[in-house]
């Protein structure tokens, strides 16, 4: 292998599927998301670039959305319909001589890469027009530009590639590659690119963490990076801590796994139209929640040994809560009923805006081993 890691990423996924399947799209601001109307209880899964040009994001309500850009196009989430595109995508990454592809989700993959790689892109023409080279400085940069080239004429769909030492800087790289483009991120210029910017700007920080990193006083990738670990362990634990640290550092692994992902669990939410007022009417929700769950448990043939519950009180308050069941199970009403004793025991009679279930299964036969267990968007 060459030590390069490339993150493929799909650029406005979703959008762009719909874009080629109604080509009178393009140009225009276009929202994906829930049924596709914006006066329902949905958010959004995607927005075109145009569409985020007036501040919309995914996972903002579409009632947000419509009042940021009322001539935007709105479209009902098509799960077949992507799920082929994406197989379409990973096929061709997977053809592509001296790969190795590690799935993310269905718009993103981790690609590893071999001199049978870097030979594959002799003489490629790249996606800007110009030859790919095959000299060692730009061997990435060619297999990059020859996936790119790949994946649009199997597709006709556009991505964007970073290229790394590491998984973690090749995800981050392709944040600055966007949109149709490559970006390379290495020890080298880790710190010029990533030092004085936010920690959550890293793979892997969200909000709160990045809160607590602040209350230790460091706000920076770079103050990350220079910590010691005994305040991180400290915070988050003997093993979160020095992990939290290598990120700002840019540190994970380089190994890329084609191992075929394995889930740990599998879950069913509904956000409701109408909030939920009486015990009833949660109750009959969590019926129909586990009925879902035991659906797709039984597909894998593997008992719930955990029940997650997910509230989202209104307006806008969530929670959630797990128990550890006496003995695995198929059976949906005893995942219903643990749901409900977990609900109960909020003791929170607001109306209720969303509610989750989630079954957490017995692990396969052998173990989660090699240890590719993260869900449909990767962890490092």
């Amino acid at each position: 292998m060459t030590g390069w890691v490339l993150h493929v990423d799909m650029d406005q996924f979703l959008a762009a599927v719909e874009i080629l399947r109604r080509p009178e799209l393009a140009g225009r601001p276009v929202v994906v998301g829930g049924r596709g109307d914006p006066s329902e209880r949905a958010v959004v899964s995607t927005a075109s670039y145009e569409a985020r040009e007036f501040g919309i994001r995914s996972g903002m309500p579409l009632k947000i959305a419509v009042r940021k850009c009322p001539d935007a196009v709105f479209l009902p989430v098509d799960f077949p319909v992507y799920e082929a595109a994406s197989e379409q995508v990973m096929s061709t990454l997977r053809a592509f001589p001296g790969t190795v592809v590690e799935l993310l989700g269905w718009d993103e993959a981790f690609v590893g890469v071999s001199t049978e790689a870097t030979e594959a892109t002799d003489g490629t023409e790249a996606t800007d027009g110009t030859e790919a080279t095959d000299g060692a400085d730009d061997a990435p940069e060619s297999i990059a530009r020859a996936l790119q080239a790949a994946v649009l004429a199997a597709t006709g769909l556009h991505c964007s590639v970073g290229i790394g030492d590491t998984k973690v800087r090749a995800k981050i790289a392709t944040e600055f590659g966007k949109p149709q483009g490559v970006f390379r991120l290495t020890r080298d210029n880790w710190m010029e690119v990533m030092g004085d910017r936010p920690t959550g700007a890293l793979w892997g920080v969200g909000k709160r963490i990045a809160e607590r990193l602040a209350g230790l006083g460091i706000r920076t990738v770079r103050e990350l990076a220079a910590s010691p670990d005994d305040p991180l362990i400290t915070e988050f634990g003997p093993n979160t801590g020095p992990h939290i640290g290598r990120l700002g550092r840019g540190e994970s692994s380089a190994v890329v796994d084609d191992t075929p992902w394995i889930a740990r669990a599998h879950g069913r939410e509904t956000t409701y139209q109408h909030n939920l007022v009486t015990p009833e009417e949660v109750i009959a929700a969590l019926r129909e929640l586990s009925d879902q769950v035991v659906t797709d448990i039984r597909a894998e043939d593997r008992a719930c040994a955990r029940v997650h519950l997910k509230v989202r009180f209104a307006p806008f308050f969530t929670v959630t809560r797990v128990r550890k069941l006496p003995e695995p199970t198929f059976d949906p009403a005893v995942i219903a009923g643990t749901a409900q004793d977990l609900f109960g025991e909020l003791a929170d009679d607001r109306p209720v805006r969303l509610l989750g279930v989630r079954a957490e299964m017995v692990p396969p036969d052998g173990g989660y081993d090699p240890p590719r267990t993260h869900g449909r968007r990767g962890s490092p």
